[in-house]
């Protein structure tokens, strides 16, 4: 620390870089730099309006209904009275925008909160508590234990030893271990000098605001000499101060400028598939429209020239309204007349059935957690049915999948085996550690013979624990006296130290010389050489001390592959007992360590410590040095045995994840964890298993050798296939105007999986070429896993995904570190955990365990999408059906636009005629029960293939309803041609006629929605019987006398209803008009059950059939696997701080001393056949 370095490194230009002063205010002002205040909101008061309803008319039916409230405004052309659209748009319009607002109201509400947060500020020699939005770049800060770090800082000085500061990064990469940062020691001599700090005038050259959170380049010139500065020495925004009673920094980058918000991403618009759709189908609808109003314009034409001088002398045409006019003014006429194609009531009830779905989602009891208190929440009323249409989860892992604790289960000592299975844990007696007066209240163990073992000083034993409490770099901290906590870098190390306390080696206090222990409750000290820290390629630690006696010992732990390479010959018989055990612990899913020791000799250590000294110092190939003196050091090493740590996955997660395979989406984990921590969750979860036939690991440093290992690894998995990749162009959009590439399923013999790290993925996200060549090979894999990956890199996987697949993309995660992921997928997912509420405030759902995904997409997401599905299909047939009839009607009145209904019934067929029972069966319906859903996973497969809505069925559903309405329209019409009623006068009148269609189009489509139904409820039955009572009540109630001569000019059926509907003809019509609409629905929908049953149809066949047994319990959280592989080393997140903890850098050398104060796609989640369940759930409550 504290080298020379003439020059920052990298190839940025001089005009690029930042560069600041400290505590030189006006300098700092001339660079321009952003201030600490963070804006994630949307809107403000003046921006609100315009921006919202510019956002709501991207919707295209919403210009088609300000285009019609336009026209409507005309009286020579519109029949209708222009508030019948302008009521019910303003309406929709403000109920969108009232919730936009809500929304952005909780978001500004956020941003000042954090905004408004106080930080003291070295100002003119004095300390001022000064708001985070008032901090400003070159400003010094002063920071206390447990504050949050304002903006990305320089830390300058400490008020520990070595001038560390230790960091709780959680809100940053999702890791809840310590972290620690050390100042430079020409800055850390400041300490706390107030009057020293104020006086420091170093100035800063860095790179400019970037996302690099594992990267910071730049330097320090002070009196003359200017000092490398790198990312040991940054303290970043996100993070939080532990174990330090305080610290100074420099504030290099603020607000949005930190990589904190370089990394969040933008806050986007999400749309569902269902409505970029039905934009599309809206637009085909529209240019329908269009073509047949033409049509219709052209045959008015064509009768007025031929027919129509025979009526002039009845209706004379309009002074200077000639015949290109009149049509012109007739095709405007049309398009008002048959703009019911698309309703607006279609859009009012799209928004009333999400926001009762994404109530279902709330008060669903069976995703509440009733530790913590959480419920499920839907935090977006948009997003529901996209829920059943996922095809690729993206999913941290820290927090997310697992509950980043671990415990210490069982253990191999000398080849005798100690602790029991997970399984046989309830059946046997905790261990009593009351002997112990400083052993942790919570650890808990199942073996006593351990403890005897201990007691009675069996020497294995007592080396084995020996080992586990110096070996580490944990940190410990005695609040109270003889309450001890660790702050360990990994929860491993953790867990391995804590085992230790509390079987009698309790870690007490760490120097840069001396590690103390207590003994059989006698402190013994161990002065301590080295440290051979972690770093990926050792996998091992070691540690070497001189304890009292004067023995000189080197202890090692590390991956067993590791350890067991570097075993003295004698050690050949232990080992492979120790491997059995090894490989027990690994059917268990637990993650497993090899310890082992070796005495050195005094005259040997001597010269190696001037070796490493020496190697210690160089400036040149420092690293391949003192690896060549690890590696021979560590050598005849002898075995003491293995540790099995269990590293506790949030309950339910392998089955979740399970069932999740068998609805055929696709899991990848996106973790900044090293390579070995996410491997070994990944076979804990069931994302890895023995049974694939291989897994690959892309590990290059060029892209050249990322580009060889996945050609390598897809021509393994596919050797007949195409150098060439599968990349399908087509067109997509409003107007088929997008360009879209898909890369196409490849067909693969078995199961693999990827395994990638940060650094090749992100040499891979480099250029298109390399980004298909990645996309192909993780496709053709079952399981993916990118690890030490940025949160940046995480949201340029998604968009690869989404870019390419054109499929559905779901997000989850629990940190600040997958808010930019959450954003970038077109559903994200907040998990409420530890660490803190950044994903849960930019999710589109929430809630507290992974498990509750299976029910959120199987169950809600899946009835979600079914039923605007089937809302759609029939909200289109029933219109199209409606307004067919004026286009049949134009054949018997010169074109001319009138219209066949009654006025009062053409404003209340969507709004209260038909409203109601397709209400009721978004509601409410469901093809099978809750239960049904979550055991038979490849019903989720109709939503991912768009098999309930598509164009194909879109065009069926048009057809239907112009057929229906070519029978509605000429049944009655030859009924009713040349008929006499019951007392000799014509029925063959207009107002009989109008009565009679509007009755039978009403039955008609009231049947139909009762045909959709699979689940009736007392809801569904209310509402369809209310909704033909209430036709007939206010069709008698507007035909009447009354209504007549209060209002003559708008009720001008009197009698008409009283009058027509008393003749037996009437209603015998009405019969066979029924029956003939609704025997090709009939047929056709019994021999596609018949001949072509989906999923959905052999499921509802076989609950019928069965006899339902009694509802099994949940799955056990935990499954034992027969996985044989093991070791995983996963003591930090990135190599170690042990060479610190040795150094005597920096200044202050104070004691650290305590300081007081994926299958087989089956229906069933057991086997592959449809098994019986539990009977039918009650809908959600």
């Amino acid at each position: 620390m504290g080298s020379l370095s003439p020059c920052m490194c990298g190839t940025r230009g001089r005009a690029e870089e930042r560069h600041l002063r400290a505590n030189d205010g006006a300098f700092n002002l001339l660079g321009r730099h952003a201030n600490n205040a963070i804006k994630t909101s949307r809107y403000n008061l003046l921006t609100f309006l315009p921006l919202n309803l510019l956002e709501q008319f991207r919707r295209l039916a919403n210009v088609y209904f300000l285009l019609l409230l336009v026209l409507q405004t005309i009286p020579a052309v519109s029949s209708l009275p222009w508030f019948t659209t302008a009521v019910p748009l303003l309406f929709m319009l403000s109920i969108t925008g009232v919730k936009d607002a809500s929304d952005d109201i909780k978001r500004h509400k956020s941003d000042e909160q954090v905004n408004n947060r106080r930080v003291k500020v070295l100002d003119r020699g004095r300390l001022q508590s000064e708001k985070w939005r008032d901090v400003r770049v070159g400003d010094i800060v002063h920071l206390e234990n447990n504050d949050s770090v304002t903006a990305d800082l320089l830390l300058l000085s400490t008020s520990e030893a070595l001038s560390l500061v230790y960091l709780d990064t959680a809100e940053l990469d999702g890791e809840t271990n310590l972290k620690a940062k050390q100042a430079l020691s020409v800055t850390g001599q400041l300490g706390g000098d107030v009057d020293a700090l104020a006086a420091f005038s170093g100035e800063v050259h860095c790179e400019p605001p970037n996302n690099r959170l594992d990267r910071f380049q730049g330097t320090l010139s002070v009196d003359g000499q200017t000092f490398a500065v790198d990312n040991e020495q940054v303290l970043l925004r996100g993070c939080t101060i532990r174990n330090t009673q305080w610290c100074f920094g420099l504030v290099l980058y603020a607000g949005a400028d930190t990589k904190l918000m370089q990394n969040s991403g933008t806050t986007t618009f999400k749309r569902t598939s269902v409505d970029r759709l039905m934009n599309i189908l809206v637009l085909c609808v529209f240019i329908f429209l269009i073509f047949l109003c033409t049509i219709l314009a052209l045959c008015s034409a064509w009768w007025e020239e031929t027919q129509g001088s025979s009526f002039t002398a009845f209706l004379p045409r309009a002074a200077g309204t000639g015949f290109h006019l009149s049509t012109f003014l007739n095709f405007i006429s049309h398009l008002i007349v048959l703009n019911t194609f698309v309703p607006l009531s279609l859009y009012v009830s799209m928004e009333a059935i999400r926001l009762w779905s994404s109530f279902f989602i709330d008060w669903d009891r069976k995703m509440y957690h009733a530790e913590s208190g959480t419920p499920a929440q839907a935090r977006t009323t948009t997003l529901n049915e996209e829920l059943g249409q996922i095809k690729y989860i993206f999913s941290d892992k820290t927090g997310t999948l697992t509950q980043n604790i671990m415990t210490f289960n069982r253990c191999s000592i000398g080849g005798t085996v100690y602790g029991c299975r997970v399984e046989e844990t309830e059946r046997t007696r905790k261990v009593d550690f009351s002997w112990n007066q400083l052993a942790d209240p919570t650890f808990v163990f199942h073996d006593d013979s351990l403890v005897k073992a201990v007691r009675a000083e069996q020497r294995e034993a007592q080396a084995f624990f020996r080992l586990l409490a110096l070996c580490h770099t944990v940190m410990p901290e005695e609040k109270e006296e003889g309450k001890l906590f660790y702050q360990a870098q990994s929860p491993d190390e953790g867990a391995l130290v804590t085992a230790a306390r509390n079987f009698g080696f309790v870690f007490r206090y760490r120097t840069p010389e001396s590690i103390t222990l207590m003994e059989a409750g006698q402190e013994v000290v161990y002065e301590l050489l080295a440290i051979l820290d972690f770093n990926n390629v050792r996998k091992r630690m070691s540690v070497i001390v001189r304890d009292p006696k004067g023995q000189l010992r080197l202890y090692c732990k590390g991956a067993d592959t590791t350890v067991f390479e570097r075993l003295h010959p004698s050690c050949q018989q232990l080992k492979e007992v120790t491997t059995g055990h090894l490989n027990e612990y690994a059917s268990d899913g637990l993650r497993t360590l090899a310890l082992a020791y070796k005495d050195l000799d005094e005259e040997y250590m001597v010269e190696w410590r001037r070796r490493h000294h020496e190697a210690s110092i160089s400036m040149e190939g420092r690293e391949e040095q003192l690896d060549e003196l690890y590696e021979e050091i560590e050598r005849d090493l002898l075995l003491l045995g293995a540790t099995a740590v269990e590293d506790k996955l949030q309950d339910g997660v392998p089955h979740t994840i399970e069932q999740l395979a068998k609805a055929d989406i696709k899991i990848w984990m996106l973790t900044g964890d090293k390579q070995e921590t996410a491997e070994n969750i990944g076979y804990s979860c069931n994302m890895l298993r023995d049974e694939m036939r291989g897994i690959f690991i892309v590990a290059a440093t060029t892209a050249e050798g990322v580009r060889e290992e996945l050609r390598a690894a897809w021509k393994k998995m596919s050797p007949g296939s195409s150098d060439d990749r599968k990349v399908s162009r087509s067109c997509s959009g409003l107007l088929w105007l997008k360009a879209t590439q898909t890369v196409e399923e490849e067909q693969v013999d078995g199961q693999y999986g990827l395994i990638i790290n940060g650094h090749s993925l992100a040499l891979a996200l480099e250029g298109p070429e390399l980004e298909l060549e990645l996309l192909r090979t993780a496709c053709m894999c079952q399981t993916v896993i990118c690890c030490r990956v940025t949160p940046l890199q995480k949201a340029q996987v998604v968009r690869l995904v989404k870019k390419y697949k054109q499929a559905v993309t779901l997000a989850i995660g629990d940190g600040a570190n997958d808010v930019s992921m959450i954003k970038a997928a077109h559903i994200g997912v907040g998990i409420s955990g530890q660490e803190g509420m950044q994903a849960v405030l930019s999710s589109d759902f929430s809630f507290a365990q992974f498990r509750y995904l299976q029910r959120l997409l199987l169950v809600h997401g899946r009835w979600s999408y079914i039923r605007m599905c089937k809302f759609l299909r029939y909200f289109f047939f029933k219109n199209v059906t409606f307004t067919f009839l004026h286009v049949w009607y134009a054949f018997f009145c010169g074109f001319s636009a009138q219209i066949v209904y009654d006025n009062w019934f053409i404003t209340l067929y969507n709004w209260v005629y038909t409203s109601l029972p397709i209400l009721g069966l978004s509601l409410c319906d469901q093809d099978v029960s809750a239960t049904r859903s979550l055991r038979r996973p490849a019903l989720y497969w109709a939503g991912q293939r768009h098999l309930h809505l598509n164009k194909r069925l879109f065009l069926r559903v048009m057809l239907h309803g112009c057929c229906s309405s070519l029978l509605l329209f000429f049944v009655p019409w030859a009924a009713t041609r040349g008929a006499v009623r019951s007392d000799g006068k014509d029925g063959a009148d207009h107002q009989t006629f109008a009565l009679l269609v509007q009755t039978g189009v009403l039955l008609v489509v009231t049947a139909e929605v009762c045909l959709e139904t699979l689940y009736w409820t007392a809801v569904n039955q209310l509402f369809v019987v209310a909704s033909v009572l209430a036709y007939f009540a206010v069709v008698f109630t507007l035909s009447s006398a009354d209504m007549f001569f209060l209002f003559t000019s708008s009720f001008s059926f009197v009698g008409a209803a009283s009058s027509c509907l008393r003749e037996p003809a009437v209603w015998l019509t009405l019969l066979l008009t029924f029956a003939l609409c609704l025997l090709p629905s009939l047929a056709l929908r019994f021999l596609q059950v018949l001949l072509w049953p989906s999923v959905s149809d052999r499921a509802r066949h076989q609950v019928r059939q069965e006899v339902a047994p009694a509802p099994q319990a949940a799955p056990a959280a935990r499954r034992k696997q027969a996985s044989r592989r093991r070791s995983s080393y996963a003591f930090s997140h990135s190599q170690g701080f042990g060479d610190l903890l040795t150094s005597r850098r920096g200044v202050g050398l104070r004691a650290l001393r305590a300081r007081p104060g994926l299958l087989t796609h089956n229906w069933d989640s057991s086997d592959g056949s449809l098994a019986a369940g539990a009977p039918a759930a009650p809908h959600q409550k």
